[in-house]
């Protein structure tokens, strides 16, 4: 139950620092509006390390976080039986809704100030630069592979033992700045089921104003494609290394 606990807070987090530095960026009368993609990828790295270091100290070792770095563990590594990985990922995936609702509550005034219902959904989940089902689902698992495997090895003897409790969470969160940085342009890095389906069954149920789609049509991608990436990528690292 910890492990779960400890999932879900992380996750929820991650959420809360993570879209909120996009609400920041996108939303109307923000003191950050207009910041640009440096300022929102630089955001999310943040996000990423103190969501793992707060998974690790609420009782969850392995710090996921994220469905498509626990399933790769699961199928690939074997880190996880199949109920426990379950769980794990339904964990992730309400503290992901959790952060949404607490995001919005503290941008409560901008959402009505804000017109494009377009910018209140980017804050919530990703959508592609341009829409293309195929190339946008290619690119979200070259994302998650890069991911898993850029886990794997800062978390393997080759790099001087398990660094969890020192670097291991800087350092992922540098592995994820740089894939937003070079990877993010085409559909926004989801890279996480539940970074994108929490908060956009949130979108859905908040009574935000003016909001607009919910977008369920592209919202699969960032789902389905980051568990595939999360497969494939555990295997690349469990083969290579």
């Amino acid at each position: 139950m910890d492990n779960l606990f400890g999932e879900f807070l992380g996750t929820m987090f991650l959420i809360i620092l993570g879209n909120g530095v996009v609400a920041n960026v996108l939303l109307s009368k923000s003191k950050g509006q207009n910041g640009g993609w440096i300022v929102i990828t630089t955001g999310w790295a943040m996000a990423v390390m103190v969501g793992v270091f707060v998974a690790i100290s609420a009782g969850a070792p392995q710090a996921d976080i994220n469905p498509a770095v626990t399933i790769g563990k699961w199928i690939i590594l074997g880190v996880y039986t199949p109920v426990q990985a379950i769980l794990t990922m339904l964990a992730e995936v309400a503290g992901a809704f959790v952060g949404a609702v607490i995001v919005f509550l503290a941008y409560y005034r901008h959402w009505g100030e804000t017109a494009d219902p377009g910018l209140k959904l980017a804050v919530h989940s990703t959508g592609p630069a341009i829409r293309d089902t195929k190339w946008n689902f290619v690119t979200e698992v070259i994302g998650t592979m890069v991911l898993l495997i850029g886990v794997g090895a800062i978390f393997s003897g080759a790099t001087g033992g398990n660094p969890a409790t020192g670097l291991g969470p800087y350092l992922v969160g540098a592995l994820v700045w740089g894939i937003g940085l070079s990877l993010g342009g085409p559909t926004g890095y989801a890279i996480n089921p539940a970074r994108d389906a929490g908060p956009r069954l949130a979108h859905q149920l908040l009574p935000i104003p003016g909001k607009g789609s919910s977008d369920w049509g592209y919202g699969w991608i960032p789902i389905v494609a980051p568990l595939i990436g999360g497969v494939l990528g555990a295997l690349v690292w469990n083969l290579a290394f």
